[in-house]
């Protein structure tokens, strides 16, 4: 089974504990979200999955075509050639590039350079309205429009395995059902493997195969069957996780 696994995994910034014996897991082809509000550790434990923090205990897998690869200690750059890419929190594009020179940009890393075009073109395929602005600087469309370039660069190195850290931060709510709808079509149109942090709970389960909840720097809760989770069980445990 091709997965990534997350295993008892600590972490923090200097003396400051954030993550505490974390465990999960995101299967091949699924969506899985990791829901929590602001403070609960939700980016932190990506940026361990990106190798951006090193954590002080656990481990981080990828068990792929028959391989198990241990991503803990590796540098961000190595576990983009192992297969995972992200799209951060806040999006951090290249405002000043257009479109086009922000996709070529991610799309040079020597892994997948030969790939390139093919990459654009899929990119282009899958976000017609990057097409047809690809000309346009990046800094000057709107949050929804950036939020999808977010998501197509981080597609243009092909990767196995995509972590996408907060999706609705600062865009509108009905540009937030949109976006989340378009991750949803992008993982069932191209089977991708997707682990989602976000706090606009009832839209995240709304799309995702599986749900965990981070309080306290801890999973609280797993949901094995996001369709099914009760509304109410699911406010009462994000309350939970604000105290």
């Amino acid at each position: 089974m091709n997965r990534l696994i997350i295993e008892n995994l600590s972490a923090g910034y200097g003396a400051v504990p954030v993550l505490h014996d974390v465990s999960l897991e995101v299967n091949e082809a699924e969506l899985v979200a990791l829901l929590g509000t602001n403070g609960n550790g939700k980016s932190t434990l990506l940026n361990c999955v990106m190798g951006f923090v090193k954590p002080s205990k656990g481990r981080i897998l990828l068990e792929w075509d028959g391989v198990t690869t241990n991503l803990t200690d590796l540098p961000p750059h190595e576990i983009v050639r192992k297969g995972l890419s992200i799209v951060p929190e806040g999006r951090r594009l290249v405002p000043t590039l257009s479109v086009e020179d922000n996709l070529r940009l991610a799309g040079s890393n020597p892994m997948v350079r030969d790939q390139l075009e093919k990459n654009l073109a899929f990119c282009y395929e899958t976000f017609p309205i990057l097409q047809e602005r690809r000309r346009q600087l990046a800094g000057s469309m709107s949050g929804g429009q950036q939020q999808l370039l977010a998501i197509a660069r981080c597609l243009m190195t092909a990767p196995k395995v995509i972590v996408i850290d907060e999706p609705s931060v600062g865009l509108a709510p009905i540009i937030v059902g949109q976006v989340i709808d378009t991750i949803k079509a992008l993982q069932q149109s191209t089977n991708l493997t997707i682990l989602m942090a976000e706090q606009s709970f009832f839209q995240a389960i709304s799309v995702a195969s599986r749900a965990y909840v981070l309080a306290h720097g801890r999973i609280t809760r797993h949901f094995n069957d996001a369709a099914a989770i009760d509304h109410d069980e699911l406010r009462r445990a994000m309350l939970g996780a604000g105290h």
